[in-house]
């Protein structure tokens, strides 16, 4: 039950030990532990590699809660590190985390961009774990975090002309949106896609242990203190423009104001009542207000943005774009691309601010100068059209190297995606159960970021692809080449066997497809197949890390 989705069944059972005062659900809910992927965080190690990363988030917030009901320090070591890891070494730069639903390795994200990155529920968690931390810790950081999240992931997953939202965010080049529909989805993020938009207004402000108040978001918003008798008013167009104002209302406040000074800006300044105040205002902290305010009282806060570029951990010339704190993304047109047809940046110079040209200040329309002069959009602003994230930058030197070899990968991309008829992503959850997974002695796991099925001593795995009513198809399964010793195995086609393989490491260290042509009298009349690997006794079949059924070369 702990390796499966069982959802935020330990913050769940602490809360009711929170409501009720008895310990016998405080101690079900410490059965939740989760060791396996609890204690390598508890001794500060990052083994997530390969994790369902959504089932464990719920799992990381359960022990943040633990900590607020026990201050056992041991839970408050796990979510904390865990935090720190996902939001540093497992992130895109829209905030989200994960490709097809799993954690890769750590700080290599540049080859996992696909059209199933980023699920919206993992950030959805990920918004929660950091509220539980930011109480404990009023970090500017966590707030840094949180805004990102909340402007270029959760934001840009609403459609906000039908209210569908989003289940994963495609970061592959190229791609679109899909949204949910009225009457035939329901995914898990469409019911946390519901509540997603509803919580705009949870952390905007934040009141302190000594009944001081801190401002971490900067959303238009009335803040009514009932029990100080206090009303504010924030008002403003952020992030189109970089200035908001605070109007007191009603009542005085006496205790302090903290300001949050973001990440991403220089040069911020505040002015009380037309009065530029003074004090520290350096970029991921707080500025501290001590000025005894009353009714009419004014703040004037002004946070300048620029222009900033962020790259892949392991790929430097791999980059998104940012506006203070918003993700540009190149708008492209709404018709399916050909790989060769993204936008590529060839540029000498280092400097964003010589190639990015602002055009429209207040809808933050850029134009960036590449071949194409693409225009650059907030990522929340895109519905419609397909878009780019991130962008493969050359030298002029670079690119005159590279451009023959970047197009044949390209093409070679193009060809292949035009002749496949299914494709089937093995270990993934989703795409497993979208293809009537089955099997028996059957085991899954991941090796250098593939994830990887196999079955033994005469166990099975089965599923079913869609020949889209070929009559001529080829089966193309990718194993990893210093697999030998006992791995022979049998591959049927409904029931019927068309090979027999055994592995002999025959390609040490490196991945390697083998194609098994099927026979087209399994094909006739026939939209879909059931395709069987079967370990010998003794043996094992696979393990297989890839499999995609394609029309013939011709």
């Amino acid at each position: 039950m702990l390796d499966c989705e069982h959802g935020g069944m330990n913050e769940a059972l602490a809360n009711v030990y929170a409501i009720t005062g008895n310990k016998k659900y405080l101690d079900l809910s410490q059965r939740f532990y989760h060791e396996k992927v609890l204690v390598p965080l508890e001794n500060q190690k990052d083994q997530l590699a390969g994790l369902h990363a959504n089932t464990q988030i719920p799992k990381v917030i359960g022990t943040a809660r633990d900590y607020e009901l026990t201050g056992n320090p041991k839970m408050h070591m796990v979510s904390d590190f865990f935090w720190k890891e996902v939001t540093n070494h497992h992130s895109y730069v829209i905030g989200g985390n994960s490709n097809y639903e799993h954690f890769g390795e750590r700080d290599k994200l540049a080859n996992q961009l696909s059209t199933n990155t980023t699920e919206t529920c993992n950030s959805y968690n990920m918004l929660k774990l950091t509220e539980h931390l930011y109480k404990l810790d009023p970090s500017s950081s966590f707030m840094d975090y949180y805004e990102r999240v909340i402007y270029n992931h959760i934001l840009p997953s609403l459609n906000p002309e039908t209210g569908m939202a989003l289940y994963y965010f495609p970061l592959k080049s190229g791609e679109k949106k899909i949204f949910g529909t009225p009457d035939d989805s329901f995914w898990c993020c469409t019911g946390t896609g519901m509540e997603n938009h509803a919580k705009y207004g949870e952390a905007i402000y934040a009141k302190g242990s000594e009944g001081d108040l801190y401002i971490n978001l900067f959303i238009p918003s009335v803040l009514n203190w009932k029990e100080k008798g206090f009303k504010m008013k924030q008002t403003g167009s952020f992030p189109e423009e970089d200035k908001v104002t605070f109007t007191i209302e009603e009542g005085s406040f006496k205790n302090k104001i903290y300001l949050r000074v973001p990440i991403w800006t220089s040069n911020a300044s505040v002015k009380i009542n037309g009065k530029k105040a003074t004090g520290n205002l350096t970029s991921g902290s707080y500025f501290v207000i001590s000025d005894k305010l009353k009714k009419g009282d004014v703040i004037e806060y002004t946070m300048p943005m620029h222009l900033h570029k962020e790259a892949m951990p392991d790929d430097q010339n791999k980059i998104a774009m940012l506006y203070g704190p918003v993700v540009l993304a190149g708008e492209l047109n709404k018709n399916a691309m050909k790989a060769r047809e993204i936008p590529v940046l060839v540029t000498n110079d280092s400097d964003i601010n010589n190639w990015i040209h602002l055009n429209d200040q207040n809808k933050l329309k850029f134009t960036i100068d590449n071949a194409q002069k693409t225009t650059l959009l907030p990522l929340y602003s895109i519905i419609d059209n397909r878009f780019m994230v991130y962008w493969d930058k050359f030298s002029t030197a670079e690119w005159k190297v590279q451009k023959e070899v970047f197009e044949k990968q390209r093409i070679e991309e193009e060809e292949l995606e035009a002749r496949t008829l299914d494709h089937l992503r093995i270990g993934e959850m989703q795409p497993e159960r979208d293809h009537q997974f089955e099997g028996k002695n059957t085991f899954t796991g991941e090796f250098q970021n593939m994830r990887w099925r196999d079955a033994r001593d005469g166990g099975y795995f089965s599923f079913v692809m869609n020949t889209k009513n070929s009559t001529e198809a080829n089966l193309i399964c990718t194993y990893f080449g210093s697999d030998g010793g006992k791995r022979s195995f049998r591959i049927l086609v409904n029931n019927v066997e068309i090979a027999k393989e055994i592995l002999k490491a025959k390609k040490p260290n490196s991945f390697y497809d083998e194609t098994y042509a099927i026979p087209t009298a399994l094909l006739k009349n026939e939209n879909q197949i059931t395709i069987q690997f079967v370990a010998d006794p003794g043996n094992t079949a696979g393990g297989l890390f890839d499999c995609r059924l394609v029309k013939p070369q011709n």
